[in-house]
């Protein structure tokens, strides 16, 4: 997932999976050994109590099979689809211990990942026909990045930077650190490979004139007014890639987005998201 490669993206889930289940299960589920016998079969379904987008449904089923390796699954919905309320979208049969001991990690990834991409689905719908795209940032749960990020995505976000590795963002305190936005700028031009994007924060219409001299290839507009950031647009458009940050909610993102930046980043997309009510069901034998 993310920016990685493939392979090492799915290993990295996978060994996350395995952890989150190690955490929750410990030396054993104690409950469904002392009620469930060994062996016993059950068939189960995953119950939309909300509309949304669907999220994680893949991860989910890969924690049963941790569990139970020969688990039959009947998805009717996929990543990405929308979701009424009262919707079956998955249903599942395999061994009932490994059914009841998966059942909270696979709702955890399933509830979280789904109310991400839907409220990130929900910004991207207020933003549509201005040609603003809505972005992530790195308020994401630790160890979690991977599958956050491939949430909003999900739901028809974008990435940002997927760490401190893969792009220079030049924020407040560099620039104090520093001594100013030239110096900064000119150390990071001086110092990173040839090819990589060099961002600054501005808080201010002063700031931007002086990032644009500089010739930063990204400008966030940090908690300006639509009326400062139309300002930018006007003088920057075709010289930065510019993105507004900061202070935006479902209220106002709209009049952020006419006033013509190319991007939106909200870190409420997955740091105070809020999860999406789905149940697993077992069904009566």
């Amino acid at each position: 997932m993310g920016r990685r490669g493939k392979d090492d993206g799915e290993v990295n889930i996978r060994d996350k999976l395995k952890e989150a289940l190690a955490e929750d299960i410990g030396s054993g589920d104690v409950t469904s050994e002392a009620l469930i016998p060994e062996g016993h079969v059950s068939r189960a379904f995953f119950l939309a109590k909300e509309g949304g987008v669907l999220c994680g449904l893949p991860f989910a089923l890969e924690v049963f099979r941790f569990l139970d390796p020969n688990l039959e699954t009947e998805p009717s919905f996929q990543d990405g689809d929308l979701l009424e309320p009262g919707t079956i979208f998955c249903r599942i049969k395999g061994l009932t211990r490994a059914i009841l001991s998966g059942e909270r990690v696979a709702l955890n990834l399933l509830c979280r990942l789904s109310g991400i991409a839907t409220m990130t689905h929900r910004f991207v719908q207020l933003v549509e026909g201005t040609g603003a795209r809505i972005l992530d940032t790195r308020k994401t749960t630790p160890l979690w990045r991977d599958l956050e990020k491939y949430a909003v995505r999900t739901g028809g976000g974008m990435n940002h930077r997927m760490g401190l590795y893969d792009m220079v963002l030049i924020k407040d305190n560099h620039i104090r650190a520093k001594g100013g936005i030239k110096e900064a700028i000119k150390a990071a031009r001086e110092s990173i490979r040839p090819g990589m994007m060099v961002e600054i924060e501005v808080t201010n219409f002063e700031e931007f004139q002086e990032a644009l001299k500089e010739k930063a290839d990204w400008i966030m507009l940090d908690n300006m007014s639509p009326l400062e950031m139309r300002r930018c647009v006007e003088v920057g458009k075709s010289k930065a890639i510019l993105e507004a940050s900061g202070g935006i909610n479902e209220r106002n993102i709209r009049e952020v987005a006419e006033s013509g930046v190319d991007f939106i980043s909200l870190g409420a997309l997955t740091h105070s998201v809020k999860a999406l009510d789905i149940s697993l069901e077992l069904e009566e034998n």
